[in-house]
């Protein structure tokens, strides 16, 4: 009767999840700008835990399946890839919704893996139990790639979800010496230093992650390359610090993402967002200690870069080194356009606002004559303290394209220490001063420049 009612319970679960991704999944972003009205700060609570189907019960219900059931053993030590596997196939080729259910209570060790689709019917990687990595370079086989742990490749609807841990074990993948900071006396030196990416997909579309705890990558803990219609719900990414490259979310070559309800602190931005990504909504989502939220970095290399549509909203930034920012590098082309940061409460953060089309890892990069144009950036209700060792306000706009329709209203920033209010810093920054902000931007340059460069970013976008 225990089983019966375990299974009905898992069943009714399981079915409100298939609901709800599906309902999550027509989420409609607007081709046109964002234009949002909003009073109210939110901060973001902790990730509801979803509920466990087994508690260590075997699952053995058609299209349910189990992977202890396929070989896996749980203990953290024994190489469980090949039942993940396997798992995977059997429940790829189901002609219905089908389920691969990571248990409560157990931690299953994979290689390197990549999972491919596309499957028959909807897939859910139901995760309760704790998923991990080789423990660190030593420990990872040579004939694997050192640049993706988990890889989810050509799948059309899928959803990771549970109450369990994704833990990417990646404090001596840190600690190599080619890392920032890692070498002798705090030097960085040469050698080899790829590190795997914790979760991976790569040209898929309908996805849904929701309520699962991701901690400590060795590098970015989500890249999405090439996806459809994502929607990230409620998770919870943690990594120390000074973990280098250790981004919550990227996205590339992306589009229609929602990336709702979620806290993330870590190394790097909590939310990276690359060429070739449109309609992304971001919505009440508490980030830091971090790099901050960043569109970029783009343009590196001369490349081209697109970025449309974005909106970032009702959301909570602190003790960070960035607020929001978009980054683009000397030498590139193409257009960031349309972008929406609205509702932002900054907490002790340098650099609330920034746009630095400078950016640059070392010291000899060049001033060129090219640059990403950048136009159409909407800055609404930011407000809170900054670190007094930055300016609240940065906007160094490429000497070749500057930055137009810039729009500012209801900005007050106040130092987090101490009363002197720093001034704003902008280079070749055009735009509009919709009310009074705190502290003035009297550096904003209005209209548009006399002569602009046009690269003709429409012909490359």
């Amino acid at each position: 009767m225990s089983n019966f009612v375990l299974s009905l319970s898992f069943w009714v679960t399981f079915l409100c999840c298939l609901l709800c991704s599906s309902q999550a999944r027509w989420h409609h972003h607007s081709k046109q700008k964002h234009s949002h009205h909003h009073k109210r700060s939110y901060i973001s609570h902790p990730p509801t835990p979803s509920p466990s189907p087994g508690d260590g019960d075997y699952i053995n219900e058609t299209n349910i399946f189990d992977v202890r059931g396929f070989g896996a053993v749980g203990d953290g030590v024994a190489d469980d890839t090949e039942a993940f596997k396997m798992a995977w196939d059997t429940a790829c080729q189901s002609d219905d919704a089908a389920v691969v259910l990571v248990p409560y209570g157990y931690s299953f060790m994979i290689q390197s893996t990549i999972f491919t689709g596309p499957c028959h019917g909807h897939l859910m990687l139901w995760v309760d139990g704790t998923l991990m990595p080789p423990d660190g370079p030593d420990a990872w086989p040579r004939n694997a790639s050192r640049r993706q742990w988990l890889v989810f490749y050509r799948i059309d609807g899928m959803s990771l979800e549970g109450g369990g841990v994704v833990d990417g074990r990646g404090q001596k993948w840190w600690d190599l010496p080619c890392k920032p900071h890692k070498g002798p006396n705090g030097t960085t030196l040469p050698g080899p230093c790829d590190s795997p990416i914790a979760i991976r997909f790569f040209m898929s579309s309908n996805l849904t992650v929701q309520g699962l705890k991701f901690t400590n990558s060795p590098q970015f803990h989500f890249r999405f390359d090439g996806c459809k219609n994502v929607h990230i719900e409620s998770i919870h990414i943690k990594s120390p610090g000074l973990s280098p490259n250790t981004d919550g979310i990227h996205i590339e070559n992306t589009n229609d993402v929602g990336i709702y309800n979620s806290i993330i602190y870590n190394g790097d931005d909590c939310v990276s967002i690359g060429s070739g990504s449109y309609d992304v909504d971001i919505r009440n989502i508490t980030c830091g200690p971090s790099h901050g939220i960043s569109i970029g970095s783009l343009g590196v290399r001369n490349s081209r870069a697109c970025v449309t549509n974005i909106t970032v909203r009702d959301s909570v930034i602190k003790d960070s080194d960035n607020g929001v920012r978009i980054k683009t590098w000397q030498g590139g082309y193409g257009a960031v356009r349309g972008i929406t940061f609205s509702n932002i409460h900054m907490d002790n953060v340098r650099n609330p606002i920034i746009i630095d089309q400078f950016y640059c890892l070392t010291k000899d990069c060049t001033n060129q004559t090219s640059a990403v144009s950048i136009s159409d950036i909407e800055y609404t209700n930011i407000k809170g303290t900054y670190d007094i060792r930055s300016s609240p306000m940065h906007l160094a706009c490429s000497d070749a394209v500057p930055c137009t329709n810039l729009t500012l209203s209801e900005i007050e920033l106040l130092p987090a220490q101490g009363d002197i209010v720093l001034d704003p810093f902008c280079w070749n920054a055009y735009g509009d001063l919709q009310t009074l902000t705190i502290p003035p931007v009297s550096c904003l340059q209005e209209g548009l420049p006399s002569s602009i460069k046009l690269n003709n970013d429409n012909e490359y976008c």
